[in-house]
This record gives C-alpha cells, structure tokens and sequence, in this order.
C-alpha cells in the first residue's frame, strides 16, 4: 500500500500508466467490450465502472495538449436511440483537465476496435453503462 494512490488503482493498471509516453493511448473498455482481441497490453478491472477509475487515473494522467483532441468515445450507431449518461460523467471529470476542449472526439465504431489495437493499452472494466468505451491520449507531466 502506499500513500496517496487511489486504492482501486492495481500494480498492473499502475505499470501499464507508468511505462506510457507522451503521445501513447489508453483505452478504458466497458464489459461489452472486446478487449483481448483488441489489445496489445491488457489491464483486467473487473468490477470496476469506469467513471471511478476515470477519477483514480486523472489523479495520475496528464491528457495530451498537442493533439485537438485527446478523448474521444465510441460513436452511436446509426439507428441506434441510445443516449449515453454516463458521457456527462466523463466531461465533469475531464473538465478539470486543461487540455479537454469540452467535447470527445466521435470515433466511428469499427475504427475504435482499430485505434484499440494500436493503443499501448487496454483497460478491460466491469462497466455496464452502454457506449461507455473511452479512450484517452497521455501528455506531459510539465
């Protein structure tokens, strides 16, 4: 145990934020998710919702100030009435991130499985919320 690191965030999740660089991806996957088929590094967090992590990580994570946008969310598919909640969760813990224009990057379903597979990681969660999936670009620690 140590002081000051939010008790829901593991060794590996810790390890995995740790090895990343600037420029490099992570994605948080919700339960739905494919997330061994689409990751190079996976991170289990079974149990765990997403906005809790999204918390924890912030704490850590600095997002990415050189790309316009560093978060960016599965797109609705076309037809499809959902209106995701849970993305007004993600703002309100994202705002407090100067490098958050305010809005998501809408990433088109099957390019997120492809962005996913190219991302240093992936965070498989117990998240249930649908449309929950959410990938976040780290930048510098100034």
């Amino acid at each position: 145990m140590l002081k000051g690191i939010p008790n829901n965030l593991s060794p590996d999740l810790l390890k995995l934020l740790m090895e990343m660089g600037h420029g490099d991806s992570v994605v948080f996957a919700d339960a739905n998710f494919p997330a061994a088929s689409c990751a190079r590094r996976l991170v289990r967090a079974d149990g765990h919702a997403i906005p809790s992590l999204l918390e924890s990580v912030l704490q850590l994570f600095p997002l990415d100030t050189f790309t316009e946008q560093p978060a960016g969310v599965m797109e609705i598919v076309s037809g499809d009435p959902t209106v995701p909640a849970i993305w007004d969760e993600y703002r309100a813990l994202l705002k407090s991130d100067p490098a958050f224009p305010g809005e998501f990057e809408m990433i088109p379903r099957f390019s997120f499985y492809e962005r996913s597979k190219a991302a240093f990681g992936v965070i498989a969660t117990g998240e249930t919320a649908l449309y929950a999936n959410l990938i976040l670009t780290k930048g510098i620690i100034g």
